[in-house]
């Protein structure tokens, strides 16, 4: 796609992160949560959410499902699809974390060069990679939607973890087993990696 000739981004112009983030109190991050599904991204960030609320921080959290029903709703799953809804959290969530506002993102992200892409964008600086490493057996017996046994019936092809690979973090910034971690304990350790960030 060729790059548009009659667009001239103010950027040099606007408010700078450090005023938003003077104005806020606080300094914005990209909690990036990456894991096969039912592994208890979603929970541990509504959970996250809830403590940083308490805390007077402000918070966004950017769900697979909440994004794929909105901003995303044109992309199907192949492999340039799941690149691209990849590279459409990573930047909308950039404009959060330069905005002062610390940012939960809960996507399987099933391989490494993905999420390096989204990194990329965000800034490694900003982008605290946790791997909840739940194994699939129990994902799969808190699977709600029924979603991992049509897989495994042929019926949802590219399935992440059944058809399709999860590639797992090398060296991410925390790893939570939630099949081990009470969720109280998932959500303290999140919470600390944020309030540690400086």
């Amino acid at each position: 796609m060729a790059e548009a000739t009659n667009i001239y981004p103010i950027y040099d112009r606007m408010m700078t992160r450090t005023d938003k983030e003077s104005l806020l109190g606080q300094r914005g991050v990209m909690i990036w949560f990456t894991g096969l599904s039912g592994s208890g991204k979603s929970t541990v960030a509504l959970g996250v959410e809830r403590e940083l609320h308490k805390r007077g921080i402000l918070c966004r959290i950017l769900d697979g499902d909440n994004i794929r029903s909105g901003i995303n709703r044109n992309l199907g799953f192949s492999a340039e699809e799941r690149t691209e809804n990849i590279r459409r959290i990573a930047e909308v969530g950039k404009l959060f974390v330069d905005t002062g506002i610390v940012t939960l993102a809960a996507f399987i992200s099933p391989t490494n060069e993905a999420r390096a892409l989204a990194a990329g964008i965000i800034g490694e600086a900003d982008f605290k990679e946790v791997y909840v490493s739940t194994p699939l057996e129990v994902c799969e017996q808190r699977d709600v939607k029924g979603l991992y046994a049509r897989a495994r019936r042929g019926e949802i092809k590219d399935f992440t973890g059944i058809s399709a690979p999860f590639e797992v973090p090398s060296s991410p910034a925390l790893e939570l087993d939630t099949s081990r971690l009470s969720l109280e304990e998932s959500v303290r350790r999140v919470v600390e990696l944020i309030v540690n960030n400086k």
